[in-house]
């Protein structure tokens, strides 16, 4: 048997949400990759053409505007490969393989 009194100091810090990590099934953790892998490279060149075509995706201006300002910096000498996603354990309820999907 368990024990479920286990003190906060035993429990791992929990992640804050929206820090460049989500929680999705794998199939759609692969296709959402494609998309954040393109909208990251359109942020590294940066020009106008690259930022209306990236409102055209993506439609919040704050949400773009923050892409546009950190990618450059973030990602400046990486090629490619500015995602991963890891596989997890299956979804209890109807077994769906799950994975999380993160920034690198």
């Amino acid at each position: 048997m368990r024990a479920s009194n286990a003190s906060a100091d035993d429990r791992p810090a929990p992640r804050p949400a929206g820090h460049g990590r989500i929680t999705t099934t794998h199939t759609r953790a692969k296709e959402t990759q494609k998309q954040v892998d393109k909208m990251i490279t359109l942020a590294k060149r940066g020009d106008l053409h690259a930022r209306r075509q990236a409102l055209s995706y993506m439609t919040d201006k704050q949400l773009v505007h923050a892409l546009f300002e950190n990618a450059a910096g973030r990602y400046a000498d990486r090629e490619g490969g500015y995602t991963r996603v890891l596989r997890t354990m299956p979804r209890s309820g109807d077994n769906a393989p799950m994975g999380i999907l993160e920034l690198v």
